[in-house]
């Protein structure tokens, strides 16, 4: 593959932009909470700083990695991804946060392995649809294989329990393989088979069930189940046009749950306002539409598949955290990416946005 130097800087400022104001928003969110937890009002700016440090060593080394590197490593980063996910489930390996075992600890650092799945299974699917073209639509070699993979990551991400990961995992496979050109008859098939095992799963687990009925009416429980969506609307309604101002938030003031998490586009609504929320809202796009782009206009397919993939899991995670804060969609944990607190989220993102850049390199600059 021929090498065009020329980076899309578009796709590269919008996402320094997005990080840079994450860790303004990370330390004016939870600044009050690290005094009281930590003595020290700096410790989650700190700690933000760092990771969004690393992220940027992990965005500036996959910019630069040879991609067909990065196509070798497919399946044992698959392969990787799912070994980690199984040591979650190790007692004394993985660690429990809220009774559930998402993380793992080793050496003093804790990361995430639900995060690097998602990016392990969006490049192991680039390689093999890109490898696959002419047996897409065959059931026995172009779908099913993938269904058997979708189910064993699914499968260690709900004994965690992560149902947000896997339903994010489970969008963006069944959209890769919808846009590579799997017949649309097993996509829907798969859907009907999986609707019944989603209903038991939310119905049958209490918190799940309660958070239902708190999307659908949170005053019937506002102290409870419908307490932290009615103080995320309070804190988009006081923002206003215009906003609070910068550190003005009132609901950060522990009333709003996760402030500085899955709940930050609250306060950034609080602080800044419509305005802030427009501008933000509107970065995403941008970078999304700069995604596919690059997608579009990729030099083979493995680099169209691996950018589509990225741009769709980044765009969908961002837009589908806004619903959750809005109260557009019911409660679910997932983070805001680039602005949520969080190192692993970060990492990723950032490492992820390092391989778009990558692959815009390769776009003749025409096109681009």
């Amino acid at each position: 593959m021929e090498i065009r130097q020329g980076t899309d800087h578009s796709i590269l400022v919008l996402a320094v932009c997005l990080t840079c104001l994450g860790v303004v928003m990370v330390f004016s969110s939870s600044s009050i909470m690290a005094v009281r937890d930590y003595s020290d009002s700096l410790h989650f700016l700190k700690r933000q700083g760092g990771y969004a440090l690393i992220g940027f060593a992990a965005m500036a080394l996959m910019m630069r990695i040879d991609l067909q590197i990065l196509r070798k490593a497919a399946w044992p980063v698959l392969g990787l991804c799912a070994l980690l996910l199984l040591a979650v489930l190790i007692p004394g390996v993985g660690k429990k946060v809220g009774g559930a075992a998402r993380w793992i600890r080793i050496a003093g650092v804790t990361f995430q392995p639900a995060e690097f799945a998602k990016i392990g299974l969006v490049l192991f699917m680039a390689h093999s649809l890109a490898r696959k073209q002419d047996k897409v639509k065959s059931f026995k070699l172009g779908f099913l294989p993938y269904m058997v993979i979708l189910v064993v990551l699914l499968g260690l991400l709900l004994a965690q329990p992560d149902l947000g990961s896997a339903l994010t995992i489970a969008i963006v496979a069944i959209t890769m393989l919808l846009v590579a050109g799997t017949r649309l008859t097993y996509l829907v098939g798969i859907g009907l088979i999986a609707l019944p095992f989603l209903y038991f799963m939310i119905m049958n687990v209490d918190y799940r069930r309660r958070r239902i009925m708190a999307f659908l009416n949170p005053w019937e429980d506002p102290s409870n189940t419908g307490f932290q969506i009615i103080q995320s609307w309070i804190a988009f309604g006081s923002g206003g046009a215009f906003g609070q101002g910068l550190g003005e938030s009132k609901q950060k003031l522990f009333f709003l749950p996760e402030a500085h998490t899955d709940f930050i586009f609250s306060v950034i609504g609080e602080e800044l306002g419509f305005i802030g929320v427009i501008v933000i809202a509107a970065i995403f796009m941008l970078l999304i539409l700069r995604g596919m782009k690059t997608a579009l206009n990729a030099p083979d397919e493995f680099s169209c598949f691996l950018a589509f993939g990225i741009t769709l899991l980044i765009g969908m995670q961002a837009f589908a955290n806004m619903a959750v804060v809005m109260g557009m969609v019911p409660t679910k944990g997932l983070a805001l990416p680039f602005l949520s607190y969080g190192g692993t989220s970060l990492v990723t993102t950032l490492g992820a946005i390092g391989i778009l850049l990558n692959v815009s390199r390769h776009v003749p600059g025409e096109l681009r």
